[in-house]
């Protein structure tokens, strides 16, 4: 039977319905009176990162090659009879799918025949079609991408970030894989990946917009086929709290240098959405366009109005990064540096950490207007184990000793690593 209840943001009063379906998957709907689109997410917990894992009937741990979450999402939009594209085509949606490190996603828009568009999202998911051809095919198309994204210099510092950050977790390695890893992919692979964390107890459902939400689940009753929870468990190399390396260079034809400067973080542990709140205020403080340091390296010519913070985290990783365009890396991390060191020794000013903290709950209350907006967060917030409007209430909740206590414990000069990519010399 399905349990069905009523979630409600307290700082707001917006709702939406929540729906534990007797197949075994999380249903989130949010009706939007007065929109005219919908936008739908189903995704699982699957994503570049869990490379080991086994079930309750396993005996022994399963490793899988670098690549295969990303590989087995191409795959899963080819049907025996057609592609998926092509369905969508013809109801006049818009269809896509995305790999990140910790999930993958299947997505449609559309400002008409959502419970057609729905029906084809729910039905080509749950229909894996894998064959020896068709993986050699895509082992080809997957081997082009790899390399065009080796060639991005965005893609590069990234990861040459991460590479720095981190001597085991996989979040370090390119989440389309290797051409050595894709290789040793195959159909029988690619079932048992599907079979793992293609159950409907690892997924989620999310609909936002023009729908109902009983329509919707008349659908959901009628298309999800029920699965027995298989107790799945991923785990990660161990992982020291040191930085494998401080810096990476590397030059590629790009018409200015770009870095990133990154703090590793000790991974959450439990409520991932809360840390992840308080880093993001965290960044705000120290980087915000108003901040004295922002404006002094802009107007030495230091920075350009590229440079921004964020935060980057997911199962088993958490870090803070700040990138921008700059022919003067080290000097910008040595800003950085002492700006956090004297946040550290005098503190955070309330007025400005007020102002940052209004404008973050005013930039969450917004979202609630896209319809988009309001799909992707209730699949967020399930995959980071909250409820849809947490992030609002944790917001409105915290202290600026919070912020403080991350900075002075997270944010550690020998946790600080430098990725650059510099211009060759051909530029």
């Amino acid at each position: 039977m399905n349990k069905k209840e009523i979630l409600t943001c307290k700082s707001t009063g917006t709702s939406c319905v929540h729906v534990k379906h007797s197949s075994g998957l999380d249903i989130y709907i949010s009706e939007m009176k007065g929109f005219s689109s919908v936008y739908a997410m189903f995704g699982t917990k699957y994503g570049s990162v869990n490379t080991i894992f086994k079930t309750a009937s396993d005996t022994e741990y399963t490793s899988v090659p670098n690549g295969i979450a990303h590989f087995l999402e191409h795959k899963l939009f080819e049907n025996e009879d057609c592609g998926v594209f092509e369905l969508y085509a013809e109801t006049g949606a818009s269809g896509n799918a995305f790999t990140s490190f910790d999930r993958t996603c299947y997505l449609f828009s559309c400002t008409k025949n959502y419970t057609e568009n729905l029906r084809i999202l729910l039905d080509f998911v749950q229909k894996p079609y894998f064959t020896k051809e068709n993986v050699e095919k895509e082992q080809g198309i997957i081997g082009q991408e790899i390399c065009m994204t080796n060639d991005n210099p965005q893609w590069r510092v990234l990861f040459n970030t991460l590479k720095c950050m981190y001597h085991n977790h996989p979040v370090k390695i390119d989440i389309a894989g290797t051409q050595e890893s894709i290789a040793q992919i195959d159909a029988e692979l690619l079932y048992k990946c599907y079979d793992t964390f293609y159950n409907l107890n690892n997924m989620v459902l999310s609909v936002a917009g023009n729908v109902g939400a009983d329509e919707v689940l008349a659908i959901c009753d009628e298309l999800l086929k029920p699965c027995e929870d298989k107790g799945l468990e991923t785990v990660f190399p161990d992982e020291p709290e040191d930085i494998a390396q401080p810096e990476i260079y590397e030059k590629l034809p790009v018409g200015m240098s770009m870095f990133q400067i990154g703090y590793k973080c000790v991974p959450a542990v439990g409520n991932l959405l809360e840390k992840n709140m308080i880093a993001s205020i965290a960044v705000g403080i120290i980087a915000d366009p108003a901040s004295e340091m922002y404006n002094r390296l802009l107007s030495d010519g230091i920075i350009n109005g590229s440079f921004t913070g964020d935060v980057f985290c997911g199962d088993g990783y958490f870090s803070v990064i700040f990138d921008g365009e700059s022919e003067y890396p080290d000097i910008v991390k040595k800003a950085l540096t002492d700006e956090i060191e004297k946040i550290c020794r005098d503190g955070i000013a309330e007025n400005v950490f007020s102002r940052l903290k209004k404008s973050f709950y005013g930039d969450l209350v917004r979202q609630f207007n896209n319809v988009n907006a309001v799909g992707s967060i209730m699949l967020n917030a399930h995959m980071a184990g909250a409820a849809p409007f947490d992030a609002i209430d944790i917001v409105s909740s915290l202290r600026s000793g919070d912020v403080l206590d991350f900075i002075r414990k997270e944010l550690r000069p020998d946790r600080i690593v430098l990725s650059v990519i510099e211009r060759s010399g051909n530029q």
